[in-house]
């Protein structure tokens, strides 16, 4: 899509930087590379079962199944069924972890597993954590308030405060790996965990550490969860079709992503794994309005994205969208797009696995970095499943409904969050 006008305004502003350069090696600061993933969603409780149904297409969207779901308008979400916390933690952590918090531990557990990482010791002091979420321990606020107003009570846990606050998930990480670095939770509705990832790369990318667990999570499939987003009127009562004419909405999931960062020359030392490389974040603020997107600020953070990972815009193969499925945001990203990338955006592909996934709010963009690593590592684009109608405003190459083989060098994560608040990271094959 090249409407009149964009592609000068993107050719003024586009990255003037030699194609293969590195920003980062020139002003001296440290490659950052990811040496392990882990994940739990509705498309699978691990990475493997992830990215298959990532190149089936394959839609984890269901009928939700919990208590009261019969007085929601919206009846639908990606839930991670089968889920039996039994199985991973005992009776007295239980009590301490938020489902949120245990999708993170479960999804990091998984992660430091594939890097073969040991904190003991020194390495511990120069590791940390960073996650994301937005809702943090709803489920806990749910069954609280329920308990008190509706059954009540007059007494709680005495663990409900540490288990309801945001930045229980980062702590818990924290201690079942002997972190003592930097630890701490970034909230940014939806684009939390891009905004953890963006400052994880950031930090070890300057010195201020050597590796970095981070991503994010999200449990807002309760009843108060789902109840207070149909306020906002922005749901689908049947399913999620980002980008296609007909779209009516988004569908909420849940689930976490964690992955390790690590400083490369150390990864490399030690016969890692690479997974990919990080090479390029950027943030910014559309001081707009608390809902409505703005295309110029999107704009921004794709192209300070590929400035700061010293990406020309033709190296960009893919962009996972933010794709919502919403009528306002999905025109928006592709006009963001469309202006960052100029004529390139006709080659580019861009798709959105929300409409496999759901939308995890401040969890999203950790589980979507994963289809970022499956376009490098494997050459498989996952496709925008749900694809019915064209939509003029979204003319782009959206990967409508199947996967495709397709060899690239680098790719664009996309997250623009609720308050105007937008992140966007890159990566580069390894």
């Amino acid at each position: 899509m090249s409407p009149e006008g964009p592609a000068d305004k993107a050719d003024a502003v586009a990255p003037a930087i030699a194609p293969g350069s590195n920003r980062g090696a020139r002003h001296g600061l440290r490659r950052v590379v990811i040496t392990g993933a882990g994940t739990i969603n509705a498309l699978g409780h691990d990475v493997a079962s992830t990215l298959e149904a990532f190149r089936e297409g394959r839609c984890g969207i269901t009928q939700l199944d919990f208590r009261d779901v019969d007085r929601l308008s919206i009846q639908i979400g990606a839930q991670v069924h089968n889920w039996t916390p039994e199985t991973y933690f005992n009776r007295q952590q239980i009590l301490l972890y938020d489902k949120f918090t245990q999708f993170t531990l479960l999804a990091a557990k998984q992660a430091v597993a594939q890097s073969g990482l040991n904190f003991e010791g020194a390495l511990g002091l120069r590791s940390g954590v960073v996650l994301g979420t937005a809702g943090g321990g709803l489920n806990t606020w749910d069954e609280n308030y329920r308990a008190v107003y509706e059954e009540g009570k007059n007494r709680v846990h005495p663990f409900v405060v540490p288990k309801l606050m945001n930045n229980a998930a980062a702590s818990h990480v924290s201690m079942e790996f002997g972190l003592r670095g930097p630890a701490f939770t970034v909230a940014t509705a939806c684009a939390s965990s891009n905004h953890a990832m963006g400052l994880a790369f950031q930090m070890v990318r300057s010195g201020g550490a050597d590796v970095m667990l981070t991503g994010g999570s999200e449990a807002m499939l309760c009843f108060g969860g789902v109840k207070a987003w149909e306020g906002l009127r922005v749901m689908s009562k049947d399913a999620c079709r980002p980008f296609s004419a007909n779209r009516n909405g988004m569908v909420q999931g849940e689930g976490a992503g964690v992955f390790v960062f690590e400083e490369y020359e150390r990864a490399r030392a030690r016969g890692a794994d690479i997974l990919a490389e990080v090479v390029g974040f950027a943030m910014s603020s559309d001081a707009q309005d608390i809902v409505m997107p703005s295309a110029q600020g999107a704009e921004r953070a794709i192209t300070g994205a590929m400035v700061d990972a010293a990406l020309d815009r033709d190296e960009i193969g893919y962009i996972n969208a933010h794709g919502t499925g919403t009528a306002a945001n999905d025109k928006t990203e592709c006009a963001a797009v469309a202006h960052a990338f100029g004529h390139h955006a006709d080659r580019l592909m861009i798709s959105s696995t929300k409409s496999m996934h759901g939308h995890l709010i401040g969890g999203t963009g950790a589980v979507e970095l994963l289809a970022c690593i499956m376009a490098l590592r494997d050459g498989i684009i996952a496709p925008t499943i749900g694809y019915q109608e064209p939509d003029p405003e979204c003319a782009l190459d959206v990967v409508p409904n199947e996967a495709r083989e397709v060899r690239i060098a680098a790719v664009l994560s996309n997250a623009f969050a609720f308050g105007g608040l937008n992140a966007v990271i890159a990566l580069r094959r390894a």
